[in-house]
């Protein structure tokens, strides 16, 4: 939905929370859910989504007149799609994700011909006059490879490979004037990670090997493919994912401003805080509340911070739990995406403050104007916090519409 804000924001919710990884079960996903939440959020206003499509369910759309039938309805329904998550490759629901939703990686053709794919459904659907952005991981996952040559390989595969991602933008926004972005997304133990390791590969990377081949391939100059590589390739801000590597907004922004990099699109979504007590007894309550969150699906990371400032990091929250009662640690945070209107849960708490810093910050920085909602995990949260659907994405929505009508 457009908000009636100076800075046209956008905002919307990802539908990765809906189970389904064929165009069947997505299209059938969307006619449920869709309608009845513009009814009871934009009535009168065209409602915009957040598409997640699996790479089946990409090859499926692309076949016969179904795009065609899905932008028909989507023009009878007065609603519209300006933002893709082209993240997960395959499954996401009911089997087990963990690392699994890295592959293919970047170095891979199968992920460069998925997003391209991704790419020329978001070139047809995206409005006149509004740039359309797709997420991606970001770049493979740092356990995978435990040397320097190792990662210098899947840096260079995928800088050639997102150059070419920059080229087919390029090329649909000459022929076409809609302006796409490809936004990677940092997360912890992603390859990229926080904001240093962005600007790095960015610097160090992307800018010298997808520019070399830009200009080797469609004969430009460096100057014109380093603008392309900054226009096409963007950053996604997960507000999870920063605050589990304890960045601070602010921080985010400058650092990536400074360099020239862009973000392309902010996905609003809480971790889990926990303040470390010493006593033994307040450790062992917090270890028991925070077990149900150990689940099998997804990997939920845990970055310890000590009293130095010094970070710890954990590949799983079943791994970290058996520490909890010795750590030195003050703080953990997990990356496990919560409800974005709850900021205390007993003895957890959330880190709802970082998208409420964020929010602030908009009115004064360019910065993207694609907002979306992404609490994906309504399946497996504790029994306790599970509301009917509706009724949960209607409660995220108005809580970020509050906020932002305080603030802009």
């Amino acid at each position: 939905m457009k908000l009636a804000t100076k800075n046209n924001l956008h905002l919307t919710y990802c539908t990765n929370i809906h189970p389904g990884e064929t165009w069947t079960e997505v299209a059938n996903n969307l006619k449920k859910y869709l309608p009845q939440l513009k009814t009871r959020l934009a009535p009168n206003q065209p409602f915009g989504i957040g598409l997640r499509l699996a790479d089946v369910a990409t090859q499926e759309l692309l076949k016969e007149d179904n795009l065609f039938q899905f932008q028909t309805w989507l023009q009878e329904e007065d609603l519209y799609v300006f933002t893709l998550n082209g993240f997960p490759y395959g499954g996401f629901h009911h089997q087990v994700v963990k690392d699994k939703v890295y592959a293919p990686d970047w170095s891979k053709s199968e992920r460069l011909d998925y997003s391209l794919n991704l790419m020329t459904i978001l070139a047809t659907l995206l409005p006149e006059n509004l740039d359309g952005g797709i997420s991606t991981l970001p770049l493979s996952y740092k356990p995978w490879w435990q040397n320097r040559d190792q990662k210098n390989k899947i840096f260079q595969q995928s800088s050639l490979n997102l150059g070419k991602v920059v080229a087919a933008m390029a090329q649909i926004y000459q022929n076409t004037g809609k302006l796409l972005h490809l936004d990677l997304e940092p997360e912890p133990d992603g390859i990229l990670e926080n904001t240093a390791e962005v600007i790095d590969f960015f610097q160090n990377w992307l800018l010298p090997v997808a520019g070399k081949w830009l200009q080797k391939e469609l004969g430009i100059s460096q100057a014109v493919a380093e603008s392309w590589i900054f226009e096409h390739i963007r950053v996604c801000y997960d507000t999870c994912h920063f605050a589990v590597e304890y960045e601070e907004p602010q921080y985010i922004i400058q650092g990536l401003g400074n360099a020239g990099i862009k973000i392309g699109k902010i996905q609003l979504s809480s971790a889990i805080a926990i303040d470390i007590p010493t006593e033994l007894a307040q450790r062992k309550l917090i270890s028991e509340k925070l077990s149900p969150f150990a689940e099998s699906t997804y990997l939920h990371q845990v970055i310890a911070r000590n009293s130095d400032r010094t970070l710890q990091h954990y590949p799983d929250l079943a791994t970290a739990l058996p520490h909890l009662l010795t750590t030195g640690a003050q703080e953990w945070r997990t990356h496990f995406h919560v409800p974005i209107f709850i900021r205390d849960y007993q003895l957890l708490e959330s880190t709802q403050e970082h998208i409420a810093k964020l929010l602030q910050l908009l009115p004064n920085n360019d910065l993207s104007h694609h907002l979306e909602i992404e609490t994906y995990t309504w399946e497996v949260l504790p029994p306790e916090m599970k509301l009917d659907i509706l009724t949960s994405i209607e409660r995220e929505y108005q809580w970020v519409l509050s906020l932002l009508n305080d603030q802009l």
